[in-house]
């Protein structure tokens, strides 16, 4: 398994790096991107943090780590270049918090991410089918969110990506203990958002991608 959105104590979750790692680990996962919730206020530090993080557990864990952000809350208007800042400063994965059904994010978000240089737009909620093409133009992964009120929008996001060739992935946006993926619910939420199991097999090597290119 390969989880792409996850969260520790440096910005809304609960866990230490260390911690989230281990319970990845000792759930399967082959790897783990850290992703912690960021804006103008503490990109750098909390970057910075992680890169220090992962690349003082790499050599003593059985996963792949990838020091990563999510772009959260930001207006749409500084969402390019916070991309940019947050890359300068070693995130190898970098997502945008998209129109999730679940939150008040300002319209226009998914069109200002998708017009950046990022990897993931994160639950993008009901995006429209122009959003979705330019996902696919740019290669950027849609994301299907195993978390709470984030998954509401699953079907319609899956649905865009498919009619579009946009490509897709599905992460669990952790935030505490017990959210990481088992075998058996990573197969429930690609499943629960109406794919079959050969489309869900290319989730799979869309994130093999993500992280293949984060660690070059």
């Amino acid at each position: 398994m390969i989880d792409l959105h996850t969260h520790t104590f440096h910005s809304d979750g609960t866990l230490i790096p260390s911690e989230l790692v281990r319970r990845a680990e000792e759930a399967g996962y082959e790897a783990l991107a850290i992703t912690d919730h960021v804006d103008a206020s503490n990109a750098k530090d909390v970057v910075q943090r992680t890169v220090e993080v992962c690349a003082a557990l790499a050599d003593v864990v059985k996963l792949r780590l990838v020091p990563g952000a999510e772009i959260t809350h930001v207006p749409p208007p500084q969402i390019a270049e916070l991309v940019e800042r947050v890359r300068e400063w070693g995130a190898r994965v970098v997502l945008v918090h998209g129109e999730t059904v679940a939150e008040p994010v300002a319209k226009g978000t998914n069109k200002a991410a998708l017009t950046s240089r990022i990897d993931i737009l994160a639950h993008p909620g009901l995006i429209s089918e122009e959003e979705a093409n330019l996902a696919r133009e740019r290669g950027i992964c849609l994301e299907l969110s195993a978390r709470k009120g984030h998954c509401l929008a699953n079907g319609h996001v899956a649905k865009m990506a498919f009619q579009t060739g946009a490509p897709l992935v599905l992460d669990t946006d952790a935030h505490d203990v017990g959210d990481l993926f088992s075998p058996n619910s990573w197969w429930q939420a690609a499943l629960g958002a109406g794919l079959t199991r050969p489309e869900a097999e290319t989730l799979r090597a869309n994130a093999k991608t993500i992280v293949s290119r984060a660690m070059r």
